[in-house]
């Protein structure tokens, strides 16, 4: 049975953008430029600043069981609550800026626009481009009322051990498959080099969006949506007893979209009006006009 959530429980964040903003304490720099040393890293969480997102980890990792994510499977992916075109959705995602937030006052529409338009000046193709400009859109998971912890945050396996490399790895003690011996080995329910394909990851927008889209773009692309916020994998290489060679190959897309996400943020907005026709072609190009979630 899932809990019952107080607003508490569902909001410890001011703006869910205040995790993305954490990420950036943690990894201050592209995996190609980082510090050997993570013991720096390690003592983020010492500040009082970052009392909310001890509060949201906290929630994340003793509510995001397997049970958990596989009751929210059966819920969300027969795409039955709401059908919306894909603007009606962007529109949406751009209600979620917290006036609150004292760094940034870009809405999700320059957020997305920023991260794909510094791929696409990059040069890379197309779909890369759509897929810097749509990976957040699993979001609109906030339209049917879940909390922030189902929605963002580091993502991670479920159905075993869980990794100390993950943030806050004490938390997962309160977790209740923590003392599950079905789930508290080191592969748990799956085999040694089984594939993430078959691997269930905890539940929030990353996974949500790329089942929406999984028939639509190519596979580079899809694992970029899928993994993008498993970083405990694609930043400390934890998990790699689970991937298989496939994994490994397609995880260079990972690297590659990683730093388009966290580090082409900048304080002057994109001019979302004029490049709104080069996006409406090129979301006509791989993905249906209307969308159900």
């Amino acid at each position: 049975m899932e809990p019952a959530y107080s607003d508490k429980v569902k909001s410890p964040l001011q703006n869910m953008d205040e995790w993305e903003d954490d990420l950036l304490v943690r990894y201050p720099e592209s995996k190609e430029k980082q510090a050997k040393a993570k013991d720096d890293y390690r003592n983020y969480h010492d500040s009082e600043k970052v009392d909310t997102v001890r509060e949201f980890y906290r929630l994340n990792h003793h509510y995001q069981t397997y049970d958990f994510v596989v009751n929210k499977q059966k819920e969300f992916l027969r795409f039955e609550k709401k059908e919306m075109s894909f603007w009606d959705a962007v529109d949406y995602l751009n209600t979620l800026v917290d006036d609150s937030d004292p760094d940034t006052s870009l809405d999700q529409l320059q957020h997305l626009l920023q991260t794909s338009e510094a791929i696409r000046a990059d040069g890379h193709p197309d779909w890369f481009v759509l897929t810097g400009f749509i990976h957040d859109m699993g979001k609109v998971l906030c339209l049917f009322d879940e909390p922030q912890w189902a929605v963002v945050g580091d993502t991670f396996p479920v159905g075993c051990q869980h990794s100390d490399k993950i943030v806050y790895p004490e938390f997962f003690e309160d977790n209740p498959d923590f003392k599950d011996e079905r789930f508290n080995t080191k592969y748990g329910v799956y085999s040694p080099n089984c594939g993430l394909d078959v691997v269930k990851m905890s539940w929030g927008h990353d996974e949500y969006l790329y089942q929406m889209v999984k028939n639509y773009l190519p596979e580079q692309a899809l694992y970029m949506i899928r993994y993008h916020s498993f970083y405990s994998q694609h930043r400390e290489n934890a998990y790699d007893h689970l991937m298989n060679d496939h994994d490994r190959e397609m995880f260079k897309w990972v690297d590659k979209f990683n730093p388009y996400d966290l580090y082409s943020k900048v304080p002057v907005p994109p001019d979302s009006k004029a490049l709104r026709p080069y996006y409406e072609d090129l979301v006509a190009k791989y993905l249906p006009p209307t969308w159900k979630f």
